[in-house]
């Protein structure tokens, strides 16, 4: 043991010592860059986590609002639903009680039609009974001029027949008048030829060979006139006999042809009465129906105005409801995006606020009440009855509010005496500020300052400093200050 304790170090060389202090401080350099790299590594790690976590929570955040607003909007489509539904059975059952309105009235049109009808039916039947009545003794009137018409056809035609006989006869009678006049007039014309013939014979020997010629033309004329008129004669005569053979067989067939003419001329009026009288009935009859047409075409388009200017009206109001709905909901969702934006805002108020947090605050958040027994007593015994409804419902609506009003209350208390330290502080550094420019004032010498009273100059323990317009009241117990002069 004690060799041991006896070996001494060697001491070591400069060269040695600094190589030794240089591997040394390498050392200590390479620790120093690993600790700096692990720390560079566990604060990358560290900000990646905390920016995983920030993502993490803003989702669950975003998650938890999303879930918020769609309940909120949720009740506020049931409410919407709902109130739409009860209009929309309101509408309903005013559309019911108008189409109740309608068939009742239409019923109501339905009988009377139908009593119309009967009555009409029953005057229809009475008319008929009349016609009938009309018609057999038209009938009866109609046989007895029938009767009388044949018996004056019948005296008519044998008077027609008579004197067609008649005119027979005469024409006869003038046939053969004519026909002896011919041969008269035919003898007498040759007795006269011949008479003349001779006395020109006898007058004219010595002019007979100079006008035997021109007389034998004559003659030939006068006999051509002769033939050509006996030609006539017979030809009027023949188409005389002829047109009478024919008016005679014409005659038969127009008077059979005649009554033909008459019993389909009495058939015709018979059938033109008949007509006339259904014309007549069904005349009165489209008169009728086109009349009650008309009235219920009228009383439709009445009531077709009635639906349509409701109908317009209901329009109207629906469009309005439909506008005020969207006004409506347009303001809803700005107020609910002010809202939004609000909280947000708060809730980042809050995380900036919440590292100012004493640890009091942070240990009780909440102060329990500032109000004396006595006035909590008071609250306590007020009835909720006596607040109007809407303030018991502004109430009810913030009661799970309370906790944020207490803290909003407390940090506006602190607000209120901070401003009021404040304003208390800047009186205090301007009155010490205005102290301070009447000293430097005082120790300074200048024609300006000179010209002014001088606070700092004391005569017979007087001073020229301004006296404080408003003191403190004084207190019993207090001394007055010094008055200096």
């Amino acid at each position: 043991m004690s060799k041991k304790g006896k070996k001494a170090k060697i001491p070591l060389s400069d060269e040695e010592q600094l190589l030794l202090f240089q591997q040394k401080l390498l050392a200590e350099e390479e620790m120093a860059k690993k600790k700096e790299r692990l720390l560079n590594q566990f604060l990358k790690d560290k900000l990646a986590k905390e920016e995983q976590n920030s993502a993490l929570n803003l989702n669950k955040i975003n998650t938890q609002w999303r879930t918020v607003l769609r309940e909120v909007k949720t009740r506020e489509l049931h409410k919407d639903i709902e109130i739409l539904s009860q209009t929309f059975e309101r509408v309903v059952d005013c559309k019911d009680s108008v189409i109740k309105s309608l068939a009742k009235d239409l019923s109501e049109a339905e009988e009377q039609y139908a009593h119309a009808l009967r009555s009409h039916l029953h005057n229809i039947d009475q008319l008929l009974a009349l016609q009938r009545c009309r018609l057999g003794l038209l009938e009866e009137n109609y046989n007895m001029e029938l009767e009388a018409l044949t018996k004056e056809f019948e005296t008519e035609r044998k008077t027609i027949i008579d004197q067609h006989e008649k005119e027979i006869r005469y024409l006869q009678d003038v046939f053969m008048a004519m026909e002896q006049n011919y041969i008269d007039s035919e003898y007498e014309s040759k007795l006269e030829f011949q008479s003349m013939w001779d006395d020109l014979k006898n007058k004219n020997l010595e002019e007979k060979h100079f006008l035997r010629l021109q007389l034998e033309n004559v003659v030939e004329d006068l006999w051509r006139r002769f033939q050509d008129a006996l030609k006539n004669y017979t030809d009027a005569t023949e188409d005389r006999k002829i047109a009478f053979e024919t008016l005679k067989v014409k005659d038969e067939k127009s008077s059979k042809e005649i009554e033909a003419q008459m019993k389909k001329i009495q058939r015709l009026q018979d059938s033109i009465i008949i007509l006339k009288g259904k014309i007549m009935v069904h005349n009165r009859e489209s008169e009728e129906q086109n009349q009650d047409i008309r009235d219920d075409k009228e009383l439709v388009l009445v009531q077709l105005r009635k639906l349509k200017a409701q109908r317009t009206q209901a329009r109207g109001v629906s469009q309005e409801n439909l506008v005020k709905l969207t006004l409506e909901s347009n303001a809803a969702l700005e107020a609910l995006r002010k809202t939004v934006d609000k909280g947000e805002k708060i809730l980042k108020l809050a995380e900036i606020c919440r590292k100012f947090e004493t640890e009091e605050e942070k240990v009780l958040p909440f102060y329990s009440s500032v109000l004396t027994p006595e006035e909590q007593e008071e609250i306590e015994k007020t009835d909720p009855e006596e607040f109007s409804e809407e303030l018991a419902k502004a109430i009810a609506d913030y009661t799970g509010m309370e906790n944020f009003w207490k803290r909003y209350n407390k940090v506006k208390l602190e607000q209120l005496s901070l401003q009021h330290t404040r304003a208390q502080l800047l009186k205090i550094n301007e009155k010490l500020r205005q102290m301070l420019r009447q000293y430097l004032d005082g120790i300074s010498v200048s024609d300006e300052v000179l010209s002014q009273l001088n606070p700092l100059f004391i005569v017979n323990h007087r001073s020229n400093l301004p006296r404080p317009s408003s003191t403190p009241a004084a207190k019993p117990g207090d001394k007055k200050p010094p008055t200096t002069y």
